[in-house]
């Protein structure tokens, strides 16, 4: 799958850390993103400074209105995470458009796999590619008590 979905008009992505809100980004992770929920300042702060972050912005008013980072080498593999859509805006079509712009960007890089972890937009994700692990059981995770 090579077809980036479009941004519907009147938006624009953008990779640049200059233009990143992030105030507004810890705001709608730690008060509205399940997984985020409550998420320190600080924390997001070194979470967006170690990640390629990526905002979607309002072509007239140049107010951010979503994000998603990924964590990767930008040669093996990717993490996608905190993708997150202001409520303002949902059903547009912007996060389907955001991920496949962030699939996009790192196809070049020729990463062997992007991951990601979701509980309920399992469609929005299967529009562009993604799918449950094939071997779920050579996978393991670590987790540290927060």
């Amino acid at each position: 799958m090579t077809d980036t979905p479009p941004l519907p008009g009147g938006y624009e992505i953008s990779t640049d850390p200059e233009r990143l809100d992030a105030d507004r980004v810890h705001h709608w992770l730690s008060t509205d993103a399940y997984w985020a929920i409550g998420r320190p300042r600080e924390k997001q702060d070194r979470a967006i400074a170690g990640s390629l972050n990526f905002g979607v912005y309002d072509t007239a008013s140049g107010e951010q209105v979503a994000y998603a980072r990924v964590v990767t080498d930008m040669a093996t593999f990717a993490w996608l995470c905190d993708v997150y859509v202001d409520r303002a805006v949902r059903g547009k079509g912007i996060g389907v458009a955001l991920v496949g712009a962030v699939r996009e960007h790192l196809r070049p890089y020729g990463p062997r796999r992007i991951a990601l972890a979701t509980l309920d937009a399992h469609g929005v994700y299967g529009k562009l590619g993604f799918a449950p692990l094939a071997e779920p059981e050579r996978w393991m995770v670590l987790g540290f008590d927060q």
